[in-house]
């Protein structure tokens, strides 16, 4: 692999996604395991710990390799703006393994790099605007589903099995909101939000 030190990025959005087909992956193109650095958070911006350090890794004489895309980032203009601070600040190179145009090692040309650029610009937006198409369906599906009349959350507590007596003696002034409230064993806009519920203050 020449004489440039190779350094693969990985990243899982939750701990308890697999993260092997991006290591397998990293490894089979010859990137040494001890480094592979990876992050198990949302690619939604790039405050990641592991990238980070990464990224104190790269210089002139170094390839970042990563499987695919959205495995470096997810968010449209940030992920640019990364990239632009690998290739053009640290003068790095970067290898997409699923997307071979997106080789900065193949063409150091004018033209290559604005291949590069053109084609990483569109597929972060592809990205991005994937993205909000599945938030904008989810948000249709939840408004569709709360109009049938689905409930989401989680069900309510039942109410206290003394808290028809306790209600009625607040009613009649026995009691006060805060006395109510701590013999229902409720925090007081608990025990009001539960009242209004159960008859008119």
């Amino acid at each position: 692999m020449e004489d440039k030190k190779y350094y693969g990025y990985m990243r899982v959005s939750s701990k308890d996604q697999n993260e092997d087909r991006q290591r397998i992956a990293l490894l089979e193109v010859g990137v040494l395991k001890e480094n592979i650095y990876m992050d198990k958070l949302s690619g939604k911006n790039f405050d990641r710990p592991q990238y980070k350090k990464l990224m104190k890794k790269l210089d002139r004489n170094s390839v970042l390799v990563i499987q695919s895309i959205d495995r470096l980032g997810r968010n449209y203009t940030d992920l640019n703006e990364q990239w632009r601070i690998i290739t053009k600040e640290k003068r790095a190179d970067i290898v997409v393994i699923d997307m071979p145009l997106l080789d900065t090692r193949q063409e150091k040309s004018l033209l290559g790099t604005f291949i590069s650029d053109i084609v990483l610009a569109l597929l972060s937006y592809v990205a991005e605007n994937e993205r909000m198409n599945i938030r904008q369906r989810q948000a249709e599906g939840i408004a569709a589903a709360k109009a049938r009349g689905v409930k989401f959350g989680r069900p309510p507590k039942p109410l206290p099995n003394n808290f028809a007596t306790i209600h009625k003696a607040w009613k009649n002034k026995e009691l006060t909101q805060k006395e109510a409230a701590k013999a229902c064993n409720l925090a007081e806009s608990t025990f009001h939000d539960k009242a209004k519920q159960f008859g008119e203050i």
